[in-house]
């Protein structure tokens, strides 16, 4: 389905992949992404995207997903992706995106929580992932309907 008669990756289906690197990114911190904003906590929404397509990801080929977020503004997110296949340094595709708090009561912009930034803020800068139990509030969030 993600592929073309040509045999090669969709481009539209490169935003899936982006989903997929994002909810890994994430869940590898401690929280899940897609429920934290059911429980009221957060959620972001994207404001920007852009596709960087160097070479084709074929049928059958296994691909892996490289994600880093780098930046955070007060607002704003901007995470990376870069699509490799599977054991080698030939870089596929990179998208970056730009995601914004986002409050669906108001529809407006809203901070980054300060657990959120300084979990993603530690991991960029050493690769420690701190406990979720230090962030009680973003623990909650996270197992909103994990009963």
């Amino acid at each position: 389905m993600e592929c073309d008669a040509q045999g090669i990756v969709y481009n539209g289906a490169y935003l899936g992949y982006l989903e997929i690197g994002q909810a890994e990114y994430y869940r590898n911190l401690g929280f899940a992404i897609y429920i934290i904003p059911q429980s009221g906590y957060f959620d972001f929404a994207v404001v920007k995207s852009t596709q960087e397509f160097k070479a084709p990801a074929k049928v059958d080929e296994i691909i892996e997903l490289h994600v880093r977020v780098s930046k955070i503004g007060n607002t704003s997110l901007t995470l990376n992706l870069e699509i490799y296949p599977e054991g080698s340094d030939r870089l596929l595709t990179s998208i970056e995106t730009v995601y914004v708090g986002y409050d669906a009561a108001t529809e407006s912009s809203r901070p980054v929580p300060d657990a959120i930034r300084q979990l993603v803020t530690r991991f960029e800068e050493t690769g420690d992932v701190l406990p979720i139990e230090q962030f009680p509030d973003l623990a909650k969030a996270t197992s909103f309907n994990q009963k």
